[in-house]
């Protein structure tokens, strides 16, 4: 194996870190694992060396500097640590990158103070991001750090969709505009179903339906996403597993004036305590499929709802796009729920759109067409690997920046 041929993927979220080490010589995965409960007395640290058994430890993480502490250690335990000659960058993933940040960046004073800047538009995510990247320096402050961000694949939504019709000069006073979120998911998702087809990704029109807890859909034009659902935050768009998605900005008028409710309160209700949970007390669709299938009247409402606002995206990006040549499934429940799928494309025989029954049923973590013979958009389920596709965008940057 040559070195200098790994990345090392962080993803530090508001009480846990996921990591994944990924050699880009072959696409393997020499070691894995999530540090989790940081700031809780009940911390524990899963961590995965690749033909191993899983090892756990548990122990209190006061901060993630001291959760990627202990991932150190556990990488180092297996001869891959951060000290090695064969890693040559940290990929970072950070859920907002505002206006400014369109491609994977190389991370520098100045592009950590304009992140921290942009905290405002993402309160739960941009700080723990943060403190991944502060603490990763620390560790290795000679290795490249890469920030892949969530927003960077919507950039090139074009104006009249980015923009919501309020008072412009308000809008751009405070950074209102539609940023768009899951971008690494919509950009490794619609080149994956361009290579299961067989198909050049710059000839190809994809709607991407990433369906996961926090569930949002894209419009992929030749490449170029061109309109997605998640807007200034990731509330707007799809019913999720806890968020509302899209509402009349009057409920949070009404619920404050008539309800009382302060803006944290409804904020809470709105991004906690909505969606599935909201509509039925459970947020895992599984729950809901099967209290739905027994007969429980509010966990069919949530499941009908949940499929009625995903059949408007989808008659909705038909619209967009002109032309539609594939459905793209991906996340938690796009992967998993075959009767989410089925019941989000039953009946759009008109737009060309059509499940083979059968196929749909198969359950493989393998990318896999499942529309129907006649349907002339191609159905399918393609496995997200944002993982993979933040380590590539950083090894692509740091082979980019040597040359």
């Amino acid at each position: 194996m040559s070195a200098g041929t790994r990345v090392l993927v962080l993803n530090a979220g508001s009480s846990s870190v996921k990591y994944q080490l990924i050699d880009m010589l072959d696409g393997s995965r020499p070691a894995a694992g999530l540090a989790e409960r940081i700031g809780e007395p009940d911390g524990r640290l899963v961590h995965t060396p690749d033909g191993k058994e899983r090892r756990e430890r548990r122990q209190v993480f006061p901060d993630h500097a001291a959760a990627l502490r202990a991932v150190a250690e556990e990488l180092d335990a297996d001869g891959l640590g951060l000290d090695s000659p064969e890693l040559v960058a940290v990929g970072h993933r950070v859920v907002h990158g505002g206006r400014r940040f369109t491609e994977p960046t190389l991370i520098t004073d100045e592009v950590l103070a304009e992140v921290r800047r942009l905290v405002p538009l993402a309160p739960l995510h941009n700080p723990a991001n943060i403190s991944g990247i502060e603490v990763a320096r620390g560790l290795r402050p000679d290795l490249p750090q890469v920030a892949v961000f969530d927003t960077a694949f919507h950039a090139t939504v074009p104006e009249y969709a980015a923009r919501y019709a309020i008072d412009r000069a308000v809008a751009d006073e405070h950074l209102v505009r539609r940023y768009g979120f899951h971008g690494t998911s919509h950009r490794y998702v619609s080149q994956a179903t361009a290579r299961l087809l067989g198909r050049d990704p710059a000839e190809l029109n994809v709607i991407v339906l990433h369906l996961g807890n926090g569930a949002s859909a894209s419009a992929v034009a030749g490449g170029v996403c061109v309109e997605t659902s998640m807007g200034l935050t990731p509330l707007e768009g799809l019913v999720m597993g806890t968020r509302s998605g899209d509402i009349d900005a009057g409920v949070v008028f009404h619920l404050h004036r008539v309800g009382g409710l302060t803006v944290d309160e409804i904020d809470a209700l709105l991004n906690r305590r909505s969606g599935l949970l909201g509509l039925c007390g459970d947020n895992d669709m599984r729950e809901v499929l099967r209290r739905s299938q027994e007969g429980d009247a509010a966990a069919a409402l949530a499941f009908d709802a949940y499929v009625h606002r995903l059949r408007k995206y989808l008659g909705a990006y038909c619209a967009v796009l002109g032309r539609v040549d594939a459905v793209a499934f991906t996340a938690g429940v796009g992967e998993n729920a075959a009767p989410v799928r089925e019941a989000a494309c039953t009946g759009l025989d008109a737009l060309g759109i059509a499940v083979d029954p059968e196929l749909n049923a198969v359950r493989s973590g393998e990318p896999r067409i499942i529309s129907a013979a006649h349907s002339r958009v191609a159905v399918a389920v393609v496995p997200t690997d944002e993982e993979l596709e933040i380590a590539q965008q950083a090894f692509t940057l740091v082979q980019t920046a040597v040359r």
